[in-house]
């Protein structure tokens, strides 16, 4: 239980518009690890710890040859416990790992295996190979041992490998970690492959030793048209858009203590909706008389299963028209009546609020 509860505190989701993965505090450093395949393109992103909270992160160092991410919040995280690094000197074929992360983006995992390999060579480099369950969404997570100690960062990017999982070796972050005291926390920056070299302006090549940089590390990803105008409509909420993402085109967040979601259906309709109540487990004429009588145009309330839904949908192309601005506004006031309706159905109706609700 100590093991569980430690690594529980000290490991994040990172989300963007571009998917989620994992990655851990080490607060020795007061900094944040990671893949770089997990945030590239990205220079900010939101990290989500176990209680629903999110942080702004800021992408401060790339290394692309080890796969490695340095990332900085502007947060006091000392109450987090520390995650030492393993003292011992050699990694065992049958040594027992556990990999901690969130696979597909679900919830907190903790996954149990063995080492199988110390030492697989796969794509010119050096990894950790265990039999632990590793899927996608666990990369930038933490390999710790039994002792409770780090030894690698778990990498999922070989999809083709089936059934088995890696990791990237602590040799691997020891450049970028020496690299710390010369870091500027609120730049990106990207560190050479060949000599080291921290770089903090676009360069198409090392201005230290001339070492061509991979392409497009300095660019940060576009968004498209209707995200642009989805996350207008979030931050009229005042709510930060970046941590709303939750992937391409995809925004999950709280308004209050509603859970607000805003998704593309079938590539024509873009759902904006709020699981707000459960129905009550007794007198449900009331509350079923109120969800099929009242008109709350333009939403609609809605049941599925027990749980009561209220929701907005229009179809893409009316965010291109002359009504985008009524749209806009439309989804805005969607999240401020979602929060102000679950308490309305708490208190009239004895309705549970959803489990999804931020309480």
């Amino acid at each position: 239980m100590r093991r569980e509860n430690n690594i529980y505190n000290v490991v994040f989701k990172v989300n963007h518009a571009g998917g989620s993965g994992s990655c851990f505090f080490l607060k020795q450093y007061n900094l944040f690890i990671t893949n770089y395949h997990v945030v590239e393109s990205f220079q900010t992103v939101s990290i989500e710890d176990n209680e629903q909270n999110r942080y702004l992160a800021n992408v401060i160092l790339v290394n692309p040859k080890v796969d490695i991410a340095l990332l900085s919040v502007d947060h006091d995280f000392s109450y987090l416990p520390k995650l030492d690094f393993s003292k011992e000197d050699k990694i065992k074929i049958g040594q027992q790992i556990y990999v901690a992360g969130y696979p597909f983006g679900m919830p907190f995992t903790l996954t149990e295996g063995t080492i199988s390999s110390p030492k697989q060579l796969m794509d010119n480099s050096y990894y950790i190979q265990t039999d632990a369950a590793v899927n996608p969404g666990n990369s930038g997570c933490p390999m710790f041992n039994s002792k409770n100690e780090l030894i690698a960062i778990t990498v999922s990017k070989f999809t083709d490998a089936d059934n088995m999982g890696f990791g990237i070796p602590l040799s691997s972050l020891q450049i970028p970690l020496e690299s710390i005291k010369k870091l500027d926390k609120k730049s990106f920056q990207v560190q050479c492959t060949s000599c080291d070299e921290l770089i903090s302006e676009e360069e198409e090549y090392c201005p230290s030793c001339g070492n061509k940089l991979p392409e497009n590390v300095f660019k940060e990803r576009n968004l498209t048209d209707f995200a642009a105008f989805c996350e207008e409509a979030i931050a009229d909420m005042g709510i930060n858009p970046v941590l709303a993402r939750m992937g391409y085109e995809y925004w999950k967040f709280h308004k209050g203590s509603s859970q607000i979601r805003m998704f593309v259906y079938r590539k024509s309709y873009l759902f904006c909706t709020s699981p707000i109540n459960l129905l009550p487990k007794k007198n449900l004429e009331p509350i079923l008389s109120y969800l099929i009588s009242n008109d709350l145009t333009p939403y609609q309330l809605g049941l599925d299963d027990n749980q009561i839904f209220i929701s907005y949908r229009i179809h893409i192309s009316d965010i291109f028209s002359e009504h985008a601005e009524e749209i806009k506004k439309n989804i805005t006031q969607l999240a401020f009546k979602a929060d102000e309706l679950d308490n309305f159905l708490v208190d009239n109706y004895d309705c549970e609020l959803s489990e999804y609700a931020k309480k």
